[in-house]
């Protein structure tokens, strides 16, 4: 005879689990709000993002994006918080990989024009046109962002002039904002042409004349 099924064995078959999905820590909610705030920055047709188009995008409420930015211009100084740490990281590492002034100058300038072209949507952020309509902080810290970038260009050149024993004079200030300012216009120039214009298009030979 076949053995016994209590009532109770034979309402509960083997069936296994189903693994239980770990909810994502807080730091990694926000980080995938930044990416996909990003990721629709790349998009390029430049309309205005609003917190109802990232939460459809991310499928979850509005609420559930203030429960980790207190606001959308928060979640752009996120962005920029990240473009100040990655550029400077770089600008850093540069400085430590090259003795030469000269050579300093030229790999900066290349490495801004290579990071926007990596990151199309920060490339919008870092040339204000992400920015327009929203809170006017965010457009004074990409501001500052850029004095900072100018001054670390000042200092290499300085460098470089003391390198090759020539007097400043006040050329370093203004190659270097010549160099922001060339950079900055290749952001533009990428960011209008639907990211179909690389900035590092001809670049090696561009900075290399301004470095003349």
């Amino acid at each position: 005879m076949p053995p016994e099924v209590t009532p109770t064995e034979a309402a509960s078959p083997s069936v296994p689990m189903p693994a239980k999905v770990p909810r994502p820590k807080p730091g990694e909610r926000r980080v995938k709000v930044l990416q996909t705030l990003a990721a629709m920055l790349e998009q390029p047709k430049s309309e205005k993002i609003t917190t109802a188009a990232l939460a459809a995008r991310l499928e979850v409420s509005e609420a559930a994006l203030y429960r980790h930015f207190a606001s959308k211009a928060q979640m752009f100084e996120g962005l920029i918080e990240f473009i100040e740490q990655s550029i400077f990281s770089l600008i850093n590492q540069i400085s430590t990989q090259r003795e030469a002034g000269a050579e300093q100058a030229h790999a900066i300038v290349l490495m801004l024009l290579g990071f926007a072209e990596k990151n199309p949507g920060m490339t919008r952020v870092l040339t204000g046109e992400a920015l327009v309509g929203e809170h006017e902080r965010l457009q004074e810290r990409i501001n500052q962002l850029l004095d900072r970038i100018e001054t670390s260009l000042k200092q290499v050149l300085r460098l470089a002039a003391a390198q090759a024993g020539t007097p400043d004079d006040g050329d370093a200030a203004s190659r270097a904002n010549l160099l922001v300012s060339y950079a900055l216009g290749r952001w533009h120039r990428y960011a209008k042409s639907g990211f179909k214009r690389a900035p590092s298009e001809s670049a090696e030979a561009q900075v290399a004349i301004l470095l003349r």
